[in-house]
């Protein structure tokens, strides 16, 4: 069966239109999570982080964990810039099997606020205080370390502070909110604890 100049045509098109669809499709993504989460550690950590249910580096008790109570532990910063108008918090594990294993991200916490509480999130509980992304978990809210059996993990717990507000609801996908974030970074401080079983 002979074809038409004109269908070819339409046919070479076609393929493309699929050939560039595709290509466009690979190269066109954003950066990866871990870029992303790395990138932060090149602003201005001037924010104090620290938790009173574990010390830097030490261990995170069970309470906070998949295998305990699995609610977030309360959560203090200081030295907030003056022009900060929103708090972004995540948490991450950086020693995941399938690369960085997003924790939980909530956002959009009034800037005068200089903690969280024990309890404030978990997977039966939303946030009041701002705005929760999905984890990796695939469940909005805080999901608590939950490594493997092996090494133990470290779970870092990032402060940010943002010359914005965000506009992403809840259960937005997490890359997406700390890739705008990203570009609203004032200050950040940082603290982690370790979890293995």
């Amino acid at each position: 069966m002979k074809i038409s100049g004109f269908k070819l045509g339409i046919i070479i098109i076609t393929i493309a239109i699929l050939i560039i669809g595709v290509y466009m499709g690979i190269f066109s993504r954003g950066p990866s999570k871990e870029d992303l989460i790395e990138s932060i550690y090149k602003f201005n950590k001037a924010i104090d982080v620290s938790s009173p249910a574990f010390d830097e580096a030490g261990d995170i008790p069970v309470k906070y964990t998949c295998i305990g109570q699995d609610i977030n532990p309360e959560l203090k910063w200081s030295n907030i810039p003056e022009n900060t108008k929103s708090i972004m918090i995540i948490m991450y594990d950086p020693d995941a099997p399938i690369g960085y294993f997003i924790h939980w991200v909530i956002f959009n916490i009034p800037p005068t606020f200089s903690s969280i509480p024990e309890g404030e999130s978990s997977k039966n509980k939303r946030a009041t205080i701002g705005v929760e992304a999905k984890n990796d978990f695939g469940r909005v809210g805080y999901g608590g370390p939950c490594p493997p059996p092996g090494p133990k993990h470290r779970y870092y717990f990032i402060v940010l502070a943002l010359d914005t507000q965000l506009n992403f609801k809840q259960g937005d996908d997490p890359v997406k909110v700390i890739e705008e974030a990203s570009k609203h970074i004032i200050a950040y401080g940082v603290t982690y604890g370790r979890f293995g079983r």
